[in-house]
């Protein structure tokens, strides 16, 4: 390939006029803030293979086994899936049997789980992609619950949804669920809620919401981090109430947490929720900003910067949001004292992705309103697929 011969920087021009560091600093830190911001309001809808089968085991004699390139993530307790083919295709793989984790040179370590099923295409190895919602496809084709496709009306355009009814013998007149999965995230990471959900006699509304694949986009194109994205909610809401709706409990999922809350707190629908749900919810993007700022190792002034540029109206053009986002907003922490509903609130201290402090801070100041479950183990949002008993009952003995 040629040699490609790029324009020398404006921050090496300047640096090499005798302009000084400070200004070459500065400017360095505007770009790394400008495209770090980027990435947080960007979707991500098409993600690359992140996992390797090594090989695949039928046995006469005992349970089927999948060999993979060791990872934090396939090193996890509990259940979960593969997405194979670029997504055509799906397993789902149980607990982890054996792992070779002798480090050895040129060759990778391991670790065996046991392989539960293939719902979908080849099993073969070769590169795969982790899938922590275990279930893959629609209510119907993954836990065999009936459905029906609808579309909520929103300020967007029509958003698709799945509405779940609920079991006959248990149904609840007039109570529904709206759940709301997290971001860059599909509806599938809710799918784990909607049996208990249809056994106890709800109704279940599962939206895609703006910028998702399918769905209409936001004239930016960019997630809002829940500023916007409320509209949407506050929609399902409304679809909800039209169709009978007089008690709504709201399910949010890592961003959807941040969704829901800011629904809450800006809805005028907000009168008809009666109760929450919270699993590894964000409950202030500044924390969870900085968090991602020391993971990619990037100056903490950089990490301010993007929040700065994302807030203001004169530089929202760099990150490509059309309208500013407070970030300070998103803090429920110091905004403690203007929640009104009851919130079950579950978060694990090893969350690789939204830490747990802010969850736990927020529980301890509002002890009057929030049911706190602390987990110690998973990774971000696997609660369920660690302990799936645990998580359920305990999200039965609240909505009961």
């Amino acid at each position: 390939m040629a040699e490609v011969r790029m324009k020398p920087r404006l921050s090496t021009v300047l640096a090499a006029g005798g302009v000084g560091t400070a200004v070459t600093a500065a400017l360095g830190s505007l770009g790394v803030a400008t495209y770090f911001a980027r990435r947080v309001v960007t979707p991500e809808h098409e993600k690359k293979d992140d996992t390797w089968i090594v090989s695949v085991d039928r046995a006469d004699d005992g349970p089927d086994t999948i060999t993979l390139v060791a990872s934090p993530h396939t090193l996890s307790s509990g259940r979960y899936g593969l997405w194979l083919d670029h997504g055509e295709g799906h397993a789902r793989v149980g607990e982890v049997i054996s792992s070779d984790l002798t480090p050895r040179k040129s060759v990778d370590r391991t670790v065996v789980r046991e392989l539960l099923d293939l719902d979908e295409g080849r099993l073969v190895p070769g590169p795969a992609r982790w899938n922590s919602y275990y279930y893959s496809g629609d209510p119907g084709t993954a836990v065999g619950l009936d459905f029906e496709n609808v579309h909520v009306p929103s300020d967007v355009g029509d958003l698709p949804a799945w509405r779940v009814p609920p079991r006959e013998d248990t149904e609840r007149p007039g109570e529904w669920a709206v759940l709301v999965h997290g971001r860059s995230a599909k509806r599938e990471e809710t799918i784990r809620a909607l049996p208990l959900l249809h056994d106890l006699g709800f109704t279940s509304l599962v939206p895609k919401y703006r910028n998702d694949q399918g769905a209409p986009p936001s004239a930016d194109g960019r997630y809002n981090l829940g500023l916007s994205e409320w509209r949407d909610v506050e929609a399902a809401i409304s679809y909800a109430v039209s169709q009978g709706a007089r008690q709504v409990t709201l399910l949010g999922w890592s961003m959807g947490g941040a969704i829901v809350l800011q629904t809450l707190d800006r809805s005028d629908y907000a009168r008809f929720v009666v109760k929450v749900v919270l699993d590894c919810p964000v409950i202030d993007w500044g924390v969870v900003l900085s968090h991602h700022a020391d993971l990619n190792k990037l100056p903490r002034l950089a990490s301010m910067l993007g929040k700065v540029l994302m807030g203001r109206k004169a530089t929202r053009h760099l990150v490509g949001v059309a309208e500013p986002l407070d970030i300070a907003v998103t803090n429920w922490v110091a905004r403690a004292g203007e929640l009104r509903h009851r919130i079950l609130l579950m978060h694990s201290r090893t969350d690789d992705v939204v830490p747990y402090g802010p969850s736990e801070e927020l529980a301890n100041k509002r002890a009057d309103l929030i049911t706190l479950d602390l987990w110690d183990g998973p990774l971000h949002c696997r609660e369920w697929n660690t302990d799936a008993e645990r998580w359920e009952r305990t999200l039965a003995a609240f909505l009961t």
